[in-house]
């Protein structure tokens, strides 16, 4: 049978009271941008990460990192830290705001490796960007210590880790400031472009709603330069019907990602994702590494089943990040070693039992013979 690597449709169906009864509210009212469902999503929000930080709905993720990270006023130039294996958009959002980025190495999590990152610290880093990548926090307390010694800011991109914990605590509270992502497909996901920046410093956070707001918190009262990014009422009411699942959906992303380390845990030939004791992983993906990989794509084409690769390329290795001004160069042997090896398999809560198990013996198949 064909199984689907995200699901978005079952989703909707098994909601879709809930979400046809939000979209519907808000249409009648004719608030479409702002609104009370913006300010009650933040609210929520904020709740839902323990409570100890405020959340600012901007357009989308992207926009979420690239506001956030001019809030910080970091010297022209200066270099920020940001992993080599994750999305563009981490990367972006520092170039674009007229700084250099520097890749660190992921280790066996995938994320920052922390040797690699204080080997690269110089007079000329200004932050560090912590990437909780497919689910599982960054070593976000040894990540701020090193900061906190070294004196530089703390931007955590959480996209991929909505309700993810380090000891107990959400992401997105540890450093000075932080940004999701509520593309469609992530853990929680609108019904189209969306994102959040929050923080416990209310100062930050007034200066990103100033910039995100053409630079004032009133209309016509421009006290900076801004843009114009906000996320519309009709997302945010989406979005609060779903976050009242989230929870339930993050634990059968969690029974799904047991059954993969169950079932695989026999063959050598896979390595499977390194999960730390501290960390509370909510699987936005599950990443595994092989040899063969491209036979086993095939393999699982034919079976009906699919895939995804995360990331195919290592950012140091894109044309718009390789020999540029605008990035310190230095190696990064483990992202781009391994951009040749993972693959992402199918995760989410629309799959059953069966269908992990079947995805299981078709990888074992292809892989382990």
């Amino acid at each position: 049978m064909a199984i689907k690597f995200l699901d978005l449709k079952k989703q909707y169906l098994d909601i879709k009271g809930e979400i046809e009864t939000a979209i519907s509210n808000v249409v009648e009212s004719s608030a479409f941008v702002g609104g009370s469902e913006v300010s009650a999503f933040g609210e929520e929000f904020s709740e839902f990460l323990g409570g100890s930080v405020r959340t600012l709905g901007v357009a989308n993720g992207t926009d979420a990192l690239e506001i956030a990270i001019e809030s910080l006023a970091l010297p022209k130039d200066s270099v920020v830290l940001v992993p080599a294996n994750t999305f563009a958009a981490s990367a972006e959002a520092v170039v674009r705001n007229g700084l250099r980025v520097q890749f660190v190495d992921c280790g066996a999590d995938y994320t920052m490796d922390l040797a690699d990152l204080e080997s690269k610290i110089t007079e000329q880093t200004s932050a560090i960007l912590a990437v909780h990548l497919y689910g599982q926090s960054a070593r976000i307390e040894e990540i701020l210590e090193i900061a906190k010694e070294k004196n530089l800011r703390v931007i955590e991109d959480c996209a991929q880790a909505h309700e993810a914990k380090f000891k107990g605590q959400c992401v997105g509270t540890f450093g000075d400031i932080a940004t999701f992502s509520f593309y469609p497909g992530k853990n929680l996901g609108a019904y189209g472009d969306g994102g959040a920046i929050v923080s416990r410093d209310s100062v930050l956070l007034r200066k990103c709603e100033e910039i995100a707001h053409h630079g004032g918190l009133k209309k016509y009262e421009h006290r900076i330069v801004g843009r114009n990014s906000r996320l519309d009422n009709l997302q945010a009411a989406i979005l609060r019907v779903k976050l009242r699942h989230l929870a339930a959906w993050n634990t059968r992303r969690r029974k799904v990602a047991k059954l993969y380390f169950e079932g695989f845990k026999d063959c050598d030939s896979i390595i499977l994702p390194e999960v730390k004791d501290s960390c509370f992983c909510v699987w936005h993906l599950f990443v595994i590494r092989i040899k063969n990989r491209d036979a086993v794509m095939t393999y699982l084409k034919q079976k009906g089943i699919e895939y995804g690769l995360h990331y195919p390329i290592a950012l140091p290795n894109c044309p718009a990040f390789s020999h540029q001004s605008y990035v310190v160069e230095s190696s990064t042997p483990n992202a781009s070693a391994w951009q040749e090896e993972i693959l992402s398999l199918p995760m989410g809560e629309h799959l059953i039992d069966e269908e992990v198990k079947e995805v299981i013996e078709a990888v074992k198949d292809a892989v382990c013979g």
